[in-house]
């Protein structure tokens, strides 16, 4: 049997390939020739490019390519020129005591902006990219802090963190749980809330809070003091402006004297060499709440801490 001919388009002079959707028929057209150069010319690019540069995975690694590049190659390159432009900058400030950079205001702008740099990096998942904090992070804004806000006792609170174990110079203190522990009654605790409350200027003095007035004194002014302003050598928070690190709504209050908090902040000693922790440090301090020198009513032990 005698093979037919392909039906040809009258219009193109194109074979028809036979196929035929809904009536709509396909032409043979072949591939433009500057379609099928390019198409060559990707191949043999490619063939190139496998052998010049890493490519192909093998039991024993990837192929190194004929050339020998390799991005940690360039990215070590990069680091190194980076450290060298910054190596005498970072040097200065490794040897200017953190008081004393405020003397010098292009290395103090050089350390904020590296400490920004450090924030954005280990200390916003907590803090906040705008070191607002949160409930139990403190917001480093503003000027209320437990241990001190000034440039060294930031440094110290970064180095050694709050709680943190392991860390023989990490801030420690440590609040009661007067409800768990049962050293207080609920209907006593609650009379504590009512004068916590009462000296935060929430709530006017009541019959309850004249109540809580003598509980606290026999409980909480050792640490918070007479007046409830606090007292940084122990990290006891001032209870009478209106910063809360977790809340000083009724139910808070309730919940923080029955079980007490006990909020850990790592000791990056141990994680970040101590040019980054001084620029951290100054960074912090450059936020609006940092103070000139240490409390000399409220002295800073050596344990440090940024919360507040």
């Amino acid at each position: 049997m005698a093979e037919q001919s392909p039906r040809i388009d009258a219009a193109t002079g194109t074979g028809f390939v036979g196929h035929e959707w809904d009536g709509i028929e396909e032409l043979d057209t072949p591939m433009p020739r500057w379609w099928l150069y390019i198409l060559y010319a990707t191949i043999v690019f490619a063939i190139g490019y496998t052998i010049l540069y890493p490519a192909w995975p093998t039991p024993a690694g990837g192929t190194s390519g004929v050339l020998g590049w390799s991005s940690h190659a360039d990215l070590r390159d990069e680091l190194a020129t980076e450290q060298a432009r910054k190596g005498p900058v970072l040097a200065a400030i490794a040897r200017t005591p953190i008081e004393q950079l405020a003397r010098n205001p292009q290395l103090l702008r050089a350390a904020e902006e590296g400490g920004r740099a450090a924030f954005k990096v280990n200390c916003v998942q907590c803090h906040g990219s705008g070191a607002a904090g949160g409930k139990g992070y403190p917001n480093l804004n503003d000027d209320d802090w437990l241990w001190g806000g000034d440039p060294a006792t930031i440094q110290q609170t970064i180095t050694h963190g709050v709680r943190y174990p392991g860390d023989d110079a990490t801030r420690f203190s440590q609040m009661p749980a007067f409800g768990r522990d049962g050293i207080l009654t609920a209907p006593q605790i609650q009379s504590l809330v009512s004068y916590v409350r009462f000296v935060s200027h929430q709530e006017p003095m009541n019959a309850s809070a004249r109540a809580g007035q003598v509980l606290f004194a026999a409980n909480c002014a050792v640490c918070h003091g007479d007046q409830a302003k606090g007292n940084r050598s122990v990290g006891a928070p001032n209870l009478t402006d209106a910063i809360w690190l977790y809340g000083g709504d009724r139910a808070t209050l309730t919940q923080t004297i029955t079980n007490a908090r006990y909020g850990i902040m790592p000791a990056w000693a141990n994680r970040l060499d101590p040019v980054t922790i001084k620029m951290l440090a100054t960074y912090v301090h450059s936020l609006g709440g940092g103070e000139a020198a240490p409390s000399s009513a409220q002295p800073v032990q050596p344990a440090p801490s940024a919360a507040k």
